[in-house]
């Protein structure tokens, strides 16, 4: 009798301990989702043909695209050497090194956006310069480049560095005893190895940048972008004006994982495609 008893705890508590986590799991996601569930419901639809095509919303929507666009590409020349060498090498002050890749990431970005205006500003060493020469970086697209271009780069670095150091080490180790130099080797086994989680990474580091405000915002305030106009609307017209602009960024997000999810899942990384969920054997 008392072994029935023990065995028929040992199958409900399993189940009481997956109710739990699916209770959990559900009350997060719905937490996520009521905003977005929500904003569907309060949009001011019949204004959002107007206000979409409005020129300086249009104008806002380019130069975020653009410049979130260069931005990454510029990232993407140095982010992901420095995840590979992160990932790969070891040497000393590494750990100094990761220190100032995760800082940004914990910078409240109106910070981000002062450090920036210290160096890149008209008085800054390096703005100065360009000053000089009549182009001021603040207050200009390139100045927009640079607020995105360091509250994203981490994204990048991070992503790169954790699909880098998913790719076994054996196929490279063969490669170096048949004389490979490591350059051959990033290019032809590494790379091609991590591209997924390298790509993904790349897509989240062009929507973190494509919504980027608070560095953006004191760096260099015009041209606006669209996280700035959509400021610029809410503090001036309130929220129904600002609504619309929002499908914009909800559009674009929703997008930019979609692509990221597909990378990964296309990973050449062992292991690191997503499960198929399917239920349908191999």
């Amino acid at each position: 009798m008392k072994a029935d008893a023990r065995e028929s705890r040992r199958f409900i508590m399993p189940e009481m301990g997956a109710l739990t986590l699916g209770l959990l799991a559900a009350l997060a996601l719905a937490y996520l989702a009521a905003p977005l569930v929500n904003l569907l419901f309060v949009e001011p639809w019949r204004d959002v043909p107007a206000t979409l095509g409005d020129p300086l919303a249009i104008g806002a929507l380019e130069t975020s695209l653009e410049s979130a666009t260069i931005s990454t590409v510029i990232i993407a020349l140095g982010a992901i050497p420095l995840a590979y060498v992160l990932a790969r090498w070891r040497f000393p002050l590494r750990w100094l090194v990761t220190l100032l890749v995760y800082i940004p990431l914990v910078f409240p970005a109106v910070v981000s956006g002062i450090i920036q205006l210290l160096l890149y500003g008209p008085y800054g060493p390096i703005g100065s310069f360009f000053a000089a020469q009549g182009n001021e970086l603040d207050t200009t697209f390139t100045g927009v480049v640079l607020a995105q271009t360091f509250v994203a780069a981490p994204f990048a670095i991070v992503a790169a560095r954790a699909a880098f150091e998913a790719v076994p080490t054996a196929t490279e180790a063969v490669a170096t005893t048949l004389g490979a130099s490591r350059w051959r080797i990033f290019w032809t086994i590494s790379l091609p190895q991590a591209s997924g989680g390298v790509i993904a990474g790349l897509i989240l580091t062009w929507l973190r940048a494509l919504g980027e405000f608070g560095a953006t915002a004191v760096l260099a305030y015009h041209p606006y972008t669209l996280p700035v106009y959509i400021y610029v609307q809410l503090t001036g017209e309130g929220t129904p004006a600002a609504l619309p602009l929002a499908l914009f960024s909800l559009a674009a997000s929703v997008v930019a994982i979609g692509l990221a999810q597909l990378a990964t899942t296309h990973s050449h990384i062992p292991g690191a495609s997503v499960p198929d969920t399917t239920g349908r054997r191999p």
